[in-house]
C-alpha cells in the first residue's frame, strides 16, 4: 500500500506578523475567516491582529483557521488526497473539522468556548503548572530525570513525548529552573517553556469540567476518514471515540512515535503537514518516503496558488 496522510500540527506560538500575509490575502483563509467570523460573532483577523498572548482565544481559533484553509489549498493545488489524518495536541481541532466529526461552525464554537473555560481555569489555578520541552535525553535519561526530581521533591509528569530523545513534562513553574539543571546535567538541552500546561493528569478537574460544560452541547459525527490518535496510535473511527480523544487530550501525554507507528502500519508513505508551524514535518522525516510541509509562505509564494 502507498497511502497519503495529511497532519494537523500542534499549535506553537505564532503571531500576526509571521501569518498575516496568508490570512489577508489568500482567497482560503478569507473563505475559513468569514465563516469562523460570522460564528463568533466578531472580526477574528481583527481580534488576532491585537491579540498579545500566545495562546490567546483569537490565537487558537486563527491557528485552527490558517491549519484548514492550507489544507483547502493543498487540495485545489498540491493534489492532497489523504486516506488518514491525525492531529497532535491541539491540531486535533483541526483534525476533527477536516474528519467532519464536527462540522466547521460547530468546531469554530467548540474550540473558542474551551479556550474561554480554559483561560478561566487556569487564571484562577493557584498551582502555576507549565509544560517544559527538552530534547537530546533518550529514554532511560528520561527516566532517570524523572526519577531525580521525585527524590528531590519536585513533581514532574509526562506531558508529550515527541522522538526518541525529545520530551515535554508538566511541573510547577517554580521547579522549572531546577528540572532545566538535572536536563543538562544528563547531557540534554532544555528549550522552552509553556504556560498554560497541557496534557497531564493534574487537569483532570478542567477535563470534566469541560466535558460538563462545553462537550457535552456538540454531537459528534463518525469521521469520514480515519482518525489516529496522538495518545497511543489508536485508529479511531466513531464519533463517540473522537469526543473521548480530544477531552482525554486534556490528561494523557501525546505520544508521537505510536502515531507514527500506527500510520506506518497502515501503509502510509506520503505525509502532508499544513499548518502555520511544522514541528511535526520535522519529527516525520525519515520514518516516511516523502513529507511535505505545507505553509502560509508556501501557498503564497505558489503560482497558480489564488493569492490577491
Amino acid at each position: 500500500m502507498n497511502l497519503e496522510a495529511v497532519v494537523f500540527p500542534g499549535m506553537a506560538p505564532s503571531n500576526f506578523d509571521a501569518v498575516g500575509a496568508f490570512m489577508t490575502r489568500s482567497p482560503y483563509a478569507r473563505r475559513r475567516l468569514a465563516e469562523a467570523s460570522e460564528v463568533l460573532g466578531y472580526d477574528l483577523l481583527e481580534e488576532f491582529r491585537a491579540s498579545t498572548a500566545d495562546y490567546s482565544e483569537a490565537a487558537q481559533l486563527a491557528f485552527v483557521v490558517n491549519s484548514l484553509a492550507l489544507a483547502d489549498w493543498a487540495a485545489d493545488h498540491a493534489g492532497l488526497r489523504p486516506s488518514v489524518c491525525v492531529g497532535p495536541s491541539f491540531g486535533g481541532m483541526a483534525a476533527t473539522a477536516y474528519s467532519r466529526s464536527l462540522d466547521y461552525p460547530d468546531l469554530i464554537r467548540l474550540a473558542a468556548l474551551s479556550a474561554r473555560r480554559e483561560l478561566a481555569y487556569f487564571t484562577a489555578d493557584p498551582r502555576r503548572i507549565v509544560t517544559h520541552f527538552f530534547f537530546r535525553t533518550p529514554p532511560e535519561r528520561f527516566e532517570r530525570l524523572m526519577a531525580e526530581s521525585t527524590e528531590e521533591g519536585d513533581w514532574a509528569e509526562l506531558s508529550s513525548h515527541l522522538d526518541s530523545d525529545f520530551y515535554a513534562v508538566c511541573l510547577h513553574e517554580e521547579a522549572v529552573e531546577r528540572f532545566r539543571k538535572r536536563v543538562r546535567r544528563a547531557g540534554g538541552i532544555p528549550l522552552y517553556t509553556m504556560w498554560p500546561a497541557t496534557h497531564c493528569g493534574a487537569l483532570a478537574e478542567l477535563r470534566r469540567i469541560l466535558a460538563d460544560e462545553v462537550y457535552a452541547g456538540f454531537r459528534f459525527a463518525d469521521p469520514v476518514l480515519p482518525v489516529v490518535s496522538d495518545q497511543d496510535g489508536r485508529i479511531i473511527q466513531s464519533g463517540d471515540q473522537v469526543h473521548a480523544m480530544l477531552l482525554d487530550g486534556y490528561v494523557r501525554p501525546v505520544k508521537w512515535p505510536e502515531s507514527v507507528r500506527t500510520l506506518r502500519e497502515m501503509g502510509v508513505r506520503r505525509v502532508r503537514v499544513p499548518g502555520p508551524s511544522n514541528l511535526f514535518d520535522r519529527l516525520s522525516h525519515g520514518r516516511f518516503e516523502e513529507v511535505t510541509a505545507i505553509g502560509p509562505e508556501t501557498a503564497l509564494r505558489t503560482e497558480g496558488s489564488g493569492a490577491a
